[in-house]
């Protein structure tokens, strides 16, 4: 029998991962002197020492590492999947890394730009949660982008040209979709593309869709980079709503904010409107 400090310094393992390996059950010692609780390991065990290593420095979780032990024959199959969640994970990081370097190597800063006249083809979006939690959040977020690929895909396949990218903005536009949006019920969302097309290929669109004539404006906006999240809406949000009242009598409508994802980040943007009774906004 080899003391736990003899079987640390032969597999390796600092007595503090022993012991939490006997805690976890998964590296269990041979012996226990009842008298003192002195942990005693057998030969035999170097092995399963050595396997738990090699799992554990895979990155696997203990429970992982526990189930591959207890199915040695899906072992491969388990490693399989941990590859694809470590890339997965590598992937987020990189890209949050990324992210991170543009925010704190230039600060995101509000711009103004005319937007010109289109004609745009909307939708609602139905089924997303309320994003009350980032749960909520990615699963809104996941049926949107779904909704706006399959939006943009409709209109092609009906003979109309894309001439952006979707956004997407909360359902306000009418009382009856404020409403909804304020009980709760929802739809929350409604997704937009900018097209070109002949009257009749417009009028030939599927129900459901909305074909809308914008003028031109201006919009104020802000670049956050990396990957939609609630926190980054939010601040991008509160930099708008900063920015209030502008000195030419003019303000950022926060109640018209869209949002357009793009392949490195999202830009948010709220039309810059003429306070009532203040004339037109210079262009």
């Amino acid at each position: 029998m080899l003391s736990i400090s003899e079987f640390s310094e032969m597999c390796h393992l600092s007595p503090q991962a022993l012991r939490f390996y006997h805690a976890e059950r998964l590296l269990v010692p041979a012996g226990i002197d009842e008298r003192t609780g002195h942990r005693s390991y057998a030969f035999e065990q170097v092995e399963q020492a050595m396997l738990i290593t090699l799992l554990r420095d895979t990155g696997m979780s203990v429970k992982a590492v526990r189930q591959a032990l207890d199915e040695p024959d899906r072992v491969v199959a388990l490693l399989d999947r941990h590859h694809d969640e470590v890339h997965r994970q590598r992937k987020a990081q990189d890209e949050a890394i990324q992210a991170a370097r543009t925010v704190f190597g230039a600060e995101p800063e509000l711009q103004t730009r005319p937007v010109p006249a289109m004609t745009l083809v909307a939708t609602l979006v139905h089924g997303t949660p309320l994003g009350r939690n980032a749960q909520e959040w990615e699963e809104a977020e996941a049926l949107i982008t779904a909704t706006a690929t399959a939006l943009v895909k409709t209109v092609e396949d009906a003979g109309a040209t894309t001439l952006g990218r979707p956004w997407r903005a909360l359902a306000l536009e009418t009382p009856r979709q404020e409403g909804r949006v304020l009980d709760g019920a929802g739809p929350f969302w409604i997704v937009k593309v900018p097209v070109a097309a002949p009257a009749e290929v417009l009028a030939a669109l599927p129900a459901g869709l909305q074909v809308q004539e914008q003028d031109p404006y201006d919009e104020m906006s802000i670049f956050m980079p990396g990957r939609n999240t609630m926190a980054k809406y939010c601040t991008a949000t509160l930099r708008l709503l900063n920015a209030n009242p502008l000195d030419d009598g003019t303000f950022v409508n926060l109640a018209r904010l869209r949002q357009e994802l793009h392949d490195d980040g999202v830009l948010i943007a709220a039309p810059v409107e003429q306070r009532p009774g203040q004339g037109h906004p210079a262009r």
